[in-house]
């Protein structure tokens, strides 16, 4: 999620279409307002005021709209690993697995 608008989304995604050679696989979230990524609690306060950015942050949000993960960081360059956020995927289909069948759910 960022603040840029619209058409900077855009050119961000013409960037890194170019640096990488081939379009992300991954929806591209615009919060101008930053409205969502206040709510969250994610606005860097201290990004230069003509260039407004968010703290990095990975989510897993499960199908009831539970944040199941969460990772915060102010350096943008430490990011969980693709094998933590797999990890944690693979343990709500192991919850969906044993809750099949119960008809009150959890």
């Amino acid at each position: 999620m960022s603040v840029d608008d619209r058409e900077g989304m855009e050119r961000m995604v013409e960037r890194i279409s170019e640096e990488d050679g081939e379009v992300p696989r991954f929806v591209m979230l615009s919060d101008p307002d930053h409205a969502v990524i206040d709510r969250y609690g994610l606005f860097n306060e201290g990004s230069p005021p003509k260039r407004p950015f968010p703290h990095p942050a990975t989510y897993v949000i499960d199908m009831e709209g539970v944040v199941r993960y969460r990772f915060i960081e102010t350096d943008y360059r430490i990011r969980p690993s693709n094998e933590d956020i797999l990890s944690v995927l693979k343990g709500l289909g192991e919850k969906d697995d044993d809750s099949e069948g119960d008809s009150e759910g959890q």
